[in-house]
């Protein structure tokens, strides 16, 4: 594991400080670590957002489409 210092300014420090012990984390590097991962998933929804909105036009899902589906995998509804 690489390690890494940082510096902050007194206020900072203080926050982290109470945010450990107010959300249970058993230290500020665990407090920090679960900050990154959080973020690296915010990073990685807005990429996966972001595709699909590139993507290209979407398909109309309806009553058909299910049925559709149904046929293909053999269900057969009641009725």
């Amino acid at each position: 594991m690489a390690t890494m210092n940082i510096s902050l300014p007194d206020d900072l420090k203080g926050f982290i400080d109470d945010q450990v012990v107010e959300h249970g984390y058993g230290s500020t590097s665990e407090y920090l670590r679960d900050l990154i991962r959080k973020q690296r998933d915010v990073e990685n929804l807005r990429q996966m957002l972001l595709d699909g909105a590139n993507s290209g036009p979407g398909k109309l899902i309806d009553d058909a489409f299910f049925a559709e589906l149904r046929e293909q995998a053999g269900i057969r509804t009641a009725g």
